[in-house]
């Protein structure tokens, strides 16, 4: 579940991101989509850590 929320959040932080920057629509996909993969690699990675300890 940890993945799929730190995704979710990466996305919307990417769009954001993007369009503070003016970015048009094609931008504000491509920042989404990256972000929320590195979200979601963050997430895994924590939920990995947590369930180790």
């Amino acid at each position: 579940m940890l993945p799929i929320i730190t995704a979710i959040l990466g996305a919307v932080a990417g769009a954001f991101f993007a369009r503070s920057r003016k970015g048009n629509g094609f931008d504000i996909a491509q920042y989404a989509a990256v972000w929320a993969v590195m979200g979601g690699l963050l997430g895994l990675l924590a939920l990995i850590v947590l369930v180790r300890i």
